[in-house]
This record gives C-alpha cells, structure tokens and sequence, in this order.
C-alpha cells in the first residue's frame, strides 16, 4: 500500500514518462534469479529474512507494480486515443495463457515459470526502447505541471471520499466473497471437493476468456450510460451474484452466476478509470486509481477478513452472503445517491501529453 501511493503520486508528476515501468521492466527481468537463487534458499535456511525481502520485492515489482501499469496504460489510452479497456483485454488474454502454461511447466519444474517470468521481462524492456511518443502523437499540448496543492486538493474533496466509501462498500465484499469463500463453497457443491476443485479451475479458465472479451467492448458500454450508471449496474450484478450463492446449492445455477464475474470486473475496473477522470482532475488519474481504488478496497479487504470469518464460523456460507447482499445493496443506494454524475472541463482534464517517454 505504501508503494502504491508512492507510484501513483509519482506517476502523476511523470504524465506519459516511462521512469517507473522501466523500474518494473528491471524487477521482471531479476524475478527469476530472485526467487531462485535468493527468494527459495532464504524461505528454506532463515524464513523472516526471507519473508522481509520478498514482501519488498513482490511489494514493488507486482502488488503495487499492477496496479502502476493499469493506471498507466489509462493514462496512455487517453492520449493516444484509444479505450483502454481494448489494451487490457490482451491482459485478460494472457493471463489465461499463462495459466494454462504455467500449470503445465509447473508440474515438469516450477523453475521454468519464473525463468519466462524474465524471458517475457526482457521482452518489455525491448518493447519499451521500440516505443517512442513523438513518432506517434500529434496535435499535442503542454498541460501544467503537477503541484502538491492538486494532490491535497483531490483528498480535500468530498467527492473523493464519497467515491472511496462506495469501492470499501463494494468491491471489498465482493472480493472477500469471489477470492476467500467462493472457491471453496463451490467445491463443496460436489459429490467431492477434488471433483469441486478442477471444476472449479475449468471455469475459472472460461471466465478468464469471457473477461478478456468483455475488457474489449464494455468500454462502449460506458461510455454510452456513464460512468456513475455503469459502476451503479457493476453493483448491481454483485448483489446478483451473492444473493443467487446464498439462495442455491445447485452447481449449474452456481457456474452460470461465476461467469457473471467476466461482465462485473471489466464494468467495475473501467467504470472507476472514468468516474475518476470526468469527476476529478485527470492529470492524478494514477493516484486516484491507486489510492481510491486499489488501496481502499485492499484496506477494507484487510480490516474486514477476520470479523467476516468470525461470522462464517459462527452462522455459515449463507448467513454471510445474506449480509454481504444486504451491505453491498445499501451502499449501491448510497452510491446512486451521493455518487457524481460531474464532467471536469478545460485544461486540467485535458487528455493529451505533450511529455516524450
């Protein structure tokens, strides 16, 4: 959380400037050597060492690194002209890819997965060095630069604070939902929990794909509604889905509602890049995402896992997904209440950079 802020504050200042996604080519590149050689032997001979050095790497490479790349290709989409939506599906893609992959390397050497991890680093990198703004943007113009006032301005705002409450009402429970107890609720549906599991993988790989497509034509989707409209219907479809899971024990009925999670993640993550960007000043589109988003909801995910547990161990699956249907359904209200239907105007939510990378 601390190096997300970090990232998204200086990402900011940077605009278009390519400084942190080289720091992130260079992590790709040593993932390999790092958790072989140095990662593995510390977890076997000197396990807190180990845990130390690998939550700073991990920290600064992937957990906060994601995130950077997601606000960052946002930023790109803006001045380039394109939906970023349509660039992260290749994401969505890839990941599906790579799972299937790396599955099938793992169970040969688990080495392999984390050389290709710096095979596919030095590939970025090359990428990086290929890529240059001036051959590409026209038309462009100098934005101010970014100052501390505009940062303390952005958390001075209600609206900021509107928008965070309603991800921590939403995405977090939802998260806690898909990521902790779902998994294995559903296997639990089966004559087996080993039958559940695979299940569970084939569908997860199906959903994967079905995301990739919805990351590509969602985008049209809300820029038609709006963003507050969109992230309005993303909640609605995780009340959905957490209802149904609470009502049935049927796996069909259940499967069919999993895949509902490739529609509501591309509406979600694509609706939050635009609330940001038409409610506030889009030249800090990076730390709005970072903090407003990717920490808000890590924070509540965080603050919430052990009261959420204390409530499974006590009254089961279904009582907690009663309540988070009854949580998530007052913060929608609250949402479609409080949350900006705003479009910022002029020079500081212009979209176009005139920074070389």
């Amino acid at each position: 959380m601390i190096f997300m802020i970090g990232y998204g504050i200086i990402q900011d200042k940077l605009g278009l400037k390519k400084h942190l996604i080289w720091l992130l080519s260079v992590i790709l590149v040593l993932t390999g050597p790092f958790l072989i050689y140095i990662y593995e032997p510390l977890l076997r001979h000197n396990f807190s060492l180990g845990l130390a050095i690998g939550s700073l790497f991990f920290g600064i490479g992937y957990l906060a690194g994601c995130g950077l790349l997601d606000s960052f290709t946002e930023k790109m989409a803006r001045a380039f002209c394109f939906e970023y939506g349509t660039a992260r599906a290749w994401g969505s893609f890839g990941y599906a890819i790579g799972a299937l992959l790396a599955g099938i390397f793992f169970a040969i050497n688990p080495h392999i997965n984390f050389w290709l991890v710096s095979l596919f680093g030095v590939c970025f990198i090359i990428i990086n060095m290929l890529f240059k703004s001036e051959q590409t943007v026209s038309g462009t113009h100098h934005l101010e630069k970014v100052h501390k006032d505009d940062f303390i301005a952005v958390f001075k705002d209600i609206k900021f604070w509107i928008f965070v409450l309603f991800i921590t009402g939403t995405w977090s429970f939802y998260n806690i939902y898909d990521q902790q107890m779902f998994p294995v609720f559903y296997a639990g549906l089966f004559s087996s929990v080993e039958t559940g599991t695979r299940v569970y993988g084939y569908l997860n790989s199906f959903q994967v794909v079905l995301e990739a497509i919805g990351m590509a034509v969602i985008p049209f989707f809300v820029n038609k509604v709006g963003a507050k409209k969109a992230l309005i219907a993303g909640g609605m479809i995780m009340i959905c889905r957490i209802l149904v899971s609470a009502t049935s024990e049927s796996p069909y009925i259940i499967s069919l509602i999993k895949l509902f999670h490739a529609i509501e993640v591309p509406l979600f993550v694509i609706s939050v890049f635009k609330y940001s960007v038409s409610n506030f000043d889009s030249r800090l589109s990076s730390t709005i995402f970072l903090v407003g988003f990717q920490i808000a909801s890590s924070l509540g995910i965080v603050l919430l896992s052990i009261p959420v547990g204390m409530l499974f161990d006590a009254f089961g699956y279904h009582f907690v997904f009663y309540l988070f249907s009854a949580i998530v359904s007052v913060i929608l209200l609250f949402g479609v209440v409080f949350l900006s239907n705003g479009r910022n105007t002029g020079s500081r939510s212009a979209v176009v950079q005139n920074e070389t990378l």
